[in-house]
């Protein structure tokens, strides 16, 4: 019988697992962000907000026309290439078929549902001028929907139809909603019912509008997508699909979700009272480019320039003046001008605030009691006798001739002084001054003549930007007079 020598073997292996472990404590460990990440699964969302969403068709009133429309168009694509023609897809009536005051298929959009007892929100702009409103539920129930309200500036709507028990969304947190995470639509893109499609967040607070923050996506998004919910991987709905960028009407990577958080403020509104109000100081604002922070002393661009206060509005009862930048709304810092008129509108009409403003060097607190949102007055081009005897001096070195202002121009533009522009060339006239312009302020320093004009131009470094602040018509502005190199 053969025998085996177990001592050399065993200190072999011994010796093997030995070296073995040794090797493995030098090998390195992938970091956790360098790991491998797996794509994400949408079937489960898919089955859970699936069914709160709704297909929304809207029908109006025969009314013949020349030409091919887009879904007519859309129709000719259909039948070309022998796909099947969607069953909600509009048919338009050729302009020798359709009958006065017959019903017909205007556009077909999206929407989900609120709240269990049937409102249901989508997009403005999906019914708009519809004479009648039928949505579609998941489960194939069709109903005659009410418009209970529609706003046009934050492009927001609330339908309402006679259901119980159905199943609404779960409201998301904007807050929590971050650049590079995945986000899921579902709508009815070409009357295409519960299509889903998927992307990322592609950035938040896109300016695209007076009041809405948009947040830009990649997620396809095409014709019927709109009013449909944006979803994140919580189930919850963050934004509603509203606009798409595209040169050809078609999705080219760009697409545009209203915040839910605005769209619910909307809402609330639209269900209380059937209209949306909106707070108004009666401002016209503009940027702060970095050039004038630097020059007048804020430091970094910030704020809103007040180009004019509207005559009686809250603005002017406050004492915020043209020229002021407001830096801060009810503690509230304001980053960029596009950030006051959504703040102020935000806030009940009738409610007191503070607002902070930067004026000639220095912070001040104003308060102000917000009005209600109005139509806007048009700008009213000052008038009054051209005063002659034009001044000479220190201007002249900027390129500028100035006089001084009429008693009628004074009151027309509600100031206490300030020079007339009568000349405007080389640096005056590349820093974008012209006849006519008001100067009220040069170097941070308040002028109400000539006079003082000359004295305050004596005192500045003319070796660098000198900021202006003028008048031009009913508005405010900013201008940086540089000297030639």
């Amino acid at each position: 019988m053969l025998e085996l020598n177990w001592k050399p073997l065993r200190s072999c292996l011994t010796a093997g697992l030995v070296a073995a472990a040794a090797v493995a404590t030098l090998v390195p460990v992938a970091p956790a962000w360098a790991q491998t990440r797996t794509l994400p699964d949408f079937t489960d969302l898919v089955e859970q907000v699936g069914p709160s969403v709704v297909n929304i068709r809207t029908l109006e009133k025969a009314k013949p026309s020349a030409g091919g429309s887009a879904d007519e168009q859309m129709l000719e694509f259909f039948k070309r290439f022998g796909i099947p023609v969607p069953p909600n897809m509009p048919r338009v009536p050729r302009p020798d078929r359709g009958q006065p005051d017959e019903d017909q298929p205007r556009g077909v959009g999206s929407g989900f549902i609120l709240t269990a007892d049937g409102f249901v929100m989508t997009n403005a702009h999906v019914v708009e001028g519809a004479d009648e409103v039928l949505v579609t539920l998941a489960d194939k129930r069709e109903f005659k929907a009410k418009i209970i309200g529609a706003d046009k500036r934050s492009d927001v709507a609330v339908v309402k139809i006679e259901a119980t028990g159905l199943p609404a969304v779960k409201i998301g947190d904007i807050n929590r909603l971050k650049v590079g995470e995945w986000v899921m639509a579902i709508g009815s893109p070409f009357g295409l019912e519960n299509t889903v499609t998927a992307g990322i967040v592609s950035a938040k607070q896109r300016d695209t509008g007076d009041y809405l923050p948009f947040i830009q996506t990649d997620v396809a998004i095409n014709p019927g997508n709109s009013g449909g919910p944006l979803i994140n991987m919580r189930g919850e709905v963050v934004g509603i699909n509203s606009q798409i960028y595209s040169r050809s009407g078609g999705f080219q990577g760009i697409s545009f979700a209203i915040p839910i958080d605005e769209a619910a403020r909307v809402s609330d509104q639209l269900r209380s009272s059937g209209r949306v109000t909106r707070g108004r100081i009666g401002v016209q604002i503009d940027q702060v480019t970095k050039d004038v922070a630097e020059s007048i002393g804020l430091g970094k661009a910030q704020g809103a320039l007040v180009r004019g206060v509207e005559s009686g509005a809250p603005a002017e009862k406050a004492g915020i003046e043209a020229g002021d930048i407001i830096i801060k709304f009810d503690g509230k810092p304001i980053e960029k001008s596009s950030d006051l008129p959504r703040m102020v509108g935000n806030v009940k009409p009738g409610t007191k605030a503070v607002v902070t403003v930067f004026r000639r060097g220095a912070s001040k607190d104003l308060s102000v009691t917000i009005g209600e949102v109005e139509p806007e007055k048009p700008a009213r081009k000052a008038s009054g006798p051209e005063p002659k005897a034009p001044a000479v001096g220190a201007a002249q070195a900027l390129g500028l001739v100035v006089s001084e202002v009429s008693d009628a121009q004074k009151k027309e533009l509600k100031i206490k002084g300030g020079v007339k522009v009568d000349t405007a060339e080389a640096a005056a006239s590349r820093a974008g001054l012209r006849e006519g312009d008001v100067i009220v302020a040069i170097a941070n320093s308040e002028i109400t003549s000539v006079k003082e004009f000359e004295a305050a131009l004596a005192k500045i470094d003319k070796t660098k930007a000198i900021n202006v602040l003028f008048r031009r018509g009913e508005w405010a502005q900013y201008a940086l007079i540089r000297p030639a190199r």
